[in-house]
């Protein structure tokens, strides 16, 4: 229907990898192309992303820098794409899994022992400055320090509390709560009027975004 799902899936924690990466981001221009009118965003049980490949991102600064400009693209993109975007967050959300759930309009978690969070402080590595403003946009002032700052992982609860979700069922009903809230966004929200009201709130951040991820990339 009006609905285009997209799922993630490589059978492991789903690293974001050049290869999900580029997938994710063809699947998106799938959508589009079908005129969907929103999209939604699904992990697997357990997992919906650990964040990016760390097997690149330890290989040297070249390849970390060339995966993280991949995957704050896709980021930005998401962030800014014409159709509300519904994530069924099926578990865990770490590093750039959880910058990633600041992107989605609607969040729906999984309840259970699941992590979210970005902890790069506490692995010797800087959370991007890009990503640190998205995070101040989407999150709790209350909690920004202890997320952003501090790396503090948070249990579902706690990432309701905080901005990361916004609401969460247990994980064998996260699919079909996500693909609900999906159609009746579809069915509700008139597609021009919420292209122009995206433009009308997020053009003016998105573009201090891509500033500061050119000045991340230097």
């Amino acid at each position: 229907g009006a609905v285009a799902t997209i799922t993630l899936d490589d059978g492991k924690a789903n690293a974001l990898s050049h290869a999900m990466l580029d997938g994710f981001d063809r699947a998106i221009d799938e959508a589009l192309d079908a005129k969907a009118g929103v999209l939604l965003v699904v992990g697997r049980d357990g997992k919906f992303s650990a964040g990016f490949d760390l097997s690149v991102m330890t290989a040297g600064p070249v390849q970390a820098r060339d995966l993280l400009r991949k995957g704050a693209d896709l980021a930005l993109r998401l962030f800014e794409l014409p159709i509300p975007v519904v994530f069924a967050v099926t578990g865990h959300a770490l590093a750039m899994g959880g910058i990633l759930l600041c992107c989605a309009d609607v969040r729906i978690g999984a309840s259970g022992p699941y992590k979210v969070g970005l902890p790069e402080v506490r692995i010797g590595m800087p959370v991007p400055a890009f990503a640190v403003e998205l995070c101040r946009d989407r999150l709790s002032s209350r909690w920004f320090t202890r997320a952003v700052l501090l790396g503090e992982r948070v249990d579902p609860q706690q990432a309701l509390e905080a901005g990361f979700l916004d609401e969460i069922v247990e994980l064998d009903q996260v699919r079909d709560r996500a693909r609900s809230a999906a159609a009746e966004i579809a069915e509700q929200v008139g597609r021009g009027p919420f292209r122009v009201t995206r433009s009308t709130t997020r053009q003016a951040l998105g573009a201090q975004l891509r500033e500061l991820l050119d000045s991340d990339m230097e």
